[in-house]
């Protein structure tokens, strides 16, 4: 029985290489020219009193400078490392990337890229940059301190502690070795860090009971089959006896978009 257009086109999607990264997005010229034409819309914008940063901020955000934003190239970097070229694809992603270019920007800003990546870019696509190329499905941007702000907080933890043992979690996943959301490992562990606040509730309990967070790792579950799943593994061992623990949650990564199959609940090994 042959297989249906749907059936195909579920297994063409699933072939793509999927993107789930954290880090931070920059605007970069192509050419000198779009470089000089951006500082002839500056010399026409109102700047007195801001920062260079200010400035290029509200450039790009004038509606009259529209066509300056699509003519820019869009590079997201993760720890510092510029990783893709990002591809809009529509005129409300360029809305969303405009606003990733923060007047204000601080060390705790994290942007959040979730596409599907393409071929490696051309050498003259961006100034002799030559990353792969992602074109951009979701793009929202967000201060670590407000999403810490955003998790409810366990009723025995005070807010310093959990704030804390929070931004520790959040920090280990963003720095985990070659994190580039794009194997399925680290799309559910960029996953889990926005989207799962029961890691960070875990974590400040763990604290409570003298333990520390030793290790966070991601296997395949023996639950694939059709869809793929992955258990995320949290490892808590005791700062006196030295014994661990382990939780884990099972997280599907089969399509573009992660999502939760059950909660965090204890893991033994087998």
């Amino acid at each position: 029985m042959s297989c249906s257009c749907g059936c195909k086109a579920a297994e063409s999607a699933k072939a793509l290489q999927a993107v789930y990264a954290l880090g931070h997005i920059e605007p970069r010229f192509p050419s000198v020219s779009i470089e000089k034409e951006l500082v002839q819309a500056t010399g026409r914008a109102d700047a007195a009193g801001l920062t260079d940063r200010q400035v290029l901020h509200s450039v790009l955000a004038d509606t009259k400078n529209r066509y300056l934003v699509r003519q820019l190239r869009w590079v997201f970097s993760i720890e510092g490392i510029p990783t893709y070229i990002v591809l809009p694809t529509d005129s409300q992603d360029l809305d969303l990337l405009v606003q990733a270019v923060r007047p204000n920007p601080r060390p705790s800003d994290v942007d959040i890229l979730v596409g599907i990546m393409g071929s490696l870019a051309p050498p003259e696509f961006c100034s002799g940059l030559i990353v792969p190329l992602v074109r951009m499905d979701q793009l929202y941007s967000f201060e670590v301190d407000d999403l810490m702000r955003s998790i409810p907080r366990p009723p025995d933890s005070s807010e310093d502690q959990f704030k804390a043992a929070s931004e520790e979690v959040f920090y280990k996943i963003m720095q985990i070795a070659d994190n580039a959301g794009a194997t399925d490992e680290h799309r559910a562990l960029n996953y889990l860090a926005v989207r799962y606040p029961g890691i960070y509730a875990a974590t400040a309990e763990s604290h409570r009971r003298n333990q520390s967070l030793s290790s966070v790792e991601v296997r395949p579950s023996r639950l694939s089959g059709v869809r793929k799943i992955v258990d995320a593994i949290f490892s808590f061992n005791h700062r006196e006896t030295d014994v661990v623990e382990k939780s884990f949650i099972r997280i599907d990564v089969t399509e573009q978009f992660p999502f939760l199959v059950t909660k965090m609940q204890p893991y033994f090994d087998r």
